[in-house]
């Protein structure tokens, strides 16, 4: 049985003021204000016995996370609660989201143009590497989850970074990773890592545009900050 540790800390749904259950927030205050799972919690519906719809929802995101984002249609049946009717549910939204609100097409001027495409991730409790890969004119052609890290490391060898750019055919990529700690200082580990795709992207002849480091608070640009 899937089990998702990284949410234990988080308030289960009867901690909550009613007000902010996510229904609730969603008529108040509109679906951009809701997280990841507070999006999913509503796909859902209701939760089981002995879990709640807000647990049920962070153990889905996990599994959504280290499946690229998209959700898996057998391997959702493996969690306890989730039925066929439920897991169908699931991918068919997700990928009619898909299919309707693309990243793909937005140009990337400045680092604040990627944020709209990576900041759902910020409340993450793991470190998530993501990577856009980007045509010759600065737009996007997809964005991915390329590693979940633990806790405060994340463990990133240039081959997974540049797997799909080279199948993409992109000319460059944006590297993107969340801190859980809230803090946007780089660390000798982070700016090792980008000295690395850097290299490996000169020698492809894929560009590495920049690095971000954000939070829910804010994000730290490499290429700003004049580290690319």
């Amino acid at each position: 049985m899937y089990v998702k540790e990284q949410y234990l800390e988080i308030k289960c749904l009867a901690d909550i003021p009613a007000d902010e259950w996510p229904r609730e927030k969603l008529k108040a205050k509109g679906p951009k204000c809701l997280s990841d799972r507070e999006l999913l919690a509503i796909l859902l519906g209701k939760g089981r016995k002995g879990q709640d719809v807000f647990s049920l929802a962070g153990c889905i995101l996990e599994m959504m996370d280290e499946n690229g984002g998209f959700p898996d249609l057998d391997e959702l049946q493996t969690v306890k609660g989730i039925g066929p009717v439920k897991a169908s549910i699931l991918v068919a939204a997700v990928e009619f989201a898909r299919r309707r609100i693309r990243p793909e097409g937005v140009k990337i001027s400045a680092p604040s143009d990627v944020l709209p495409l990576i900041q759902h991730y910020a409340d993450r409790k793991q470190e998530h590497l993501l990577c856009l890969t980007l045509n010759g004119a600065n737009e996007v052609i997809a964005t991915r989850v390329i590693t979940i890290g633990l806790l405060n490391r994340t463990q990133i060898h240039p081959r997974e970074v540049f797997a799909d750019a080279l199948t993409d055919r992109a000319a460059s990529i944006i590297m993107a990773h969340n801190h859980p700690s809230g803090n946007l200082s780089p660390s000798s580990e982070d700016r090792s890592i980008t000295r690395r795709i850097k290299e490996s992207g000169d020698v492809l002849g894929v560009q590495l545009l920049d690095h971000l480091i954000f939070t829910l608070k804010g994000f730290y640009s490499f290429k700003e900050h004049g580290e690319i």
